[in-house]
């Protein structure tokens, strides 16, 4: 028999960027995610399902999101009787370059759209947080820093302004060391962007990545400098609650 999913109170979580954020990370983990009723997906198909990492040919694809629900849940931020639900809505490979993520744009009519959904399920449904990796398109682009300021501020004040909620925490966070070390040139302008985004919002944090690997480093894959692994993961979603909780 199909959930009802009207029938569930959810605190709803955005999840928005590219690759790092859709969860590329592969490789071992200390504590892997289990699976829980409280912690629900809401993919890009419009299904909500459980949340939960993903197999990727001959891996584990790890999610930073689910660190960050267990923190959410740990810290006891979730009500008696009420669930989780993220809302998935990164594409690995895309930025405000290529014409995915501005206002008229797929991807972020996707994400309206999704959220809108999750919201409509049920009137006590409410939205906590909106957590953004994104920004190594853009890099490799050649993106200057007013410009993706311009960019981003108008994505973030855009889902503020089309759900009335002006308090909205947004996290973003910085690349893998590894891979922004080799190309901090054109990642520079990218990241000063983010950090005056954050630092503009009413409630915005930067989220630091020093020590976090990569697929390279974890030996997973000697030619990926680009993505977290998934041990890192875990770890850059607890650092996004950590920001998270500092604004709240």
């Amino acid at each position: 028999m199909l959930h009802d999913f009207s029938k569930d109170e959810f605190d709803i979580v955005i999840q928005a960027g590219q690759s790092n954020a859709d969860g590329t990370g592969f490789g071992t983990a200390k504590t892997p995610y289990v699976p829980k009723e409280t912690v629900w997906y809401l993919n890009q198909d419009f299904t909500v399902t459980r949340a939960a990492e993903s197999v990727a040919g001959n891996g584990i694809r790890g999610d930073f999101s689910l660190a960050f629900a267990d923190c959410y849940l740990a810290d006891g931020r979730l009500a008696p009787g009420r669930k989780l639900l993220i809302l998935r809505t990164a594409v690995g490979g895309t930025g405000f370059a290529d014409h995915r993520w501005g206002p008229t744009e797929d991807l972020y009519l996707q994400m309206l759209e999704m959220t809108r959904t999750a919201l409509t399920l049920n009137s006590a449904n409410r939205l906590v947080a909106f957590l953004w990796h994104q920004g190594e398109t853009d890099a490799c682009a050649g993106a200057d820093r007013d410009t993706h300021c311009a960019n981003l501020h108008r994505l973030f004040t855009g889902v503020q302004e089309a759900f009335s909620c002006r308090e909205l925490p947004f996290i973003a966070g910085d690349f893998v060391p590894q891979w922004n070390a080799a190309n901090s040139r054109a990642t520079a302008p990218v990241l000063a962007a983010i950090r005056e985004v954050c630092h503009a919002c009413e409630k915005g944090a930067f989220v630091e990545t020093d020590g976090l690997i990569s697929n390279a480093q974890a030996g997973v894959n000697p030619e990926d400098t680009i993505h977290f692994c998934r041990q890192a993961l875990y770890e850059l979603g607890q650092r996004y609650y950590a920001a998270f909780a500092s604004l709240c």
